[in-house]
This record gives structure tokens, sequence and C-alpha cells, in this order.
């Protein structure tokens, strides 16, 4: 779980990242590894009891659909989007790190800028 190991420095990035594009959309953000996974942030009208530990478990098979997609006709993995009932999960994966973001309902065009902004703090790691 989480050890409080994401430096300062790296957090605020991510989360300045993810609010520059979605704004107050904006409901969680967490980042994790293979081994570990830290929320970085959660807005306060919502409920702290999600399941963090089943979400990290089934966000991290996605380290090992970069690799399946590897080669592929359609180009090299970006990013993954889930779609909820009240809302979005968004993870992007970029080398041995990653983070999901889940998001109040927004336009579907909103989520590659989320995604390369991401990313691009991520290839700093």
């Amino acid at each position: 779980m989480s050890n409080g190991n994401v430096p300062e420095e790296q957090r605020t990035e991510l989360i300045s990242a993810a609010r520059t594009v979605v704004g107050d959309e904006l409901r969680s953000l967490t980042y994790f590894t293979e081994e570990e996974f830290e929320q970085l942030y959660l807005r306060d009208d919502l409920d702290r009891t999600a399941d963090l530990v089943g979400f990290a478990e089934n966000e991290r098979l996605g380290f090992r659909s970069q690799q399946a997609y590897k080669g592929s006709e359609l180009g090299r993995y970006q990013f993954t989007i889930r779609v909820f009932e009240t809302g979005y999960l968004t993870r992007v994966i970029g080398g041995e790190h990653g983070v999901w973001v889940t998001t109040d309902p927004m336009k579907i065009d909103r989520f590659e800028e989320l995604a390369s902004s991401l990313a691009s703090v991520l290839r700093e790691f």
C-alpha cells in the first residue's frame, strides 16, 4: 500500500497536470507501481472508503497489457479509459510507474490531453 514514497515535487506535478486539464471534475489521483500505490489526491466531498487495493490490483494489469500490445499494428499503448455510470477512470503508465485518475463526467476529448500531460510527468520519474 502507501508508504508516502512519492516525493512532494512529483506529487505536486501529477496533481497539477491533472487539475490543469480537468479542473474541478478531478475526483482522485493514485500513483502506483507493481509493488505499491499511494492515493495522492482525493476531492473533499468524496467518501474515503474506496477499495484502493482492489483498484490497484486491477490497474497493475496495465503493465502486462503494455507488453502484450508491444509491436501491435495499433501502435504504442497510450492510456486506458474506463467508463462508469457517474464518471471515468483513466489509467496512464510510463515505464515502471502509473497513475489512475477518476473524474466526474466530462467530454471524451479531454482524456487524450489528460493522458498526455500525466505521461509527460511520469517520464521524469
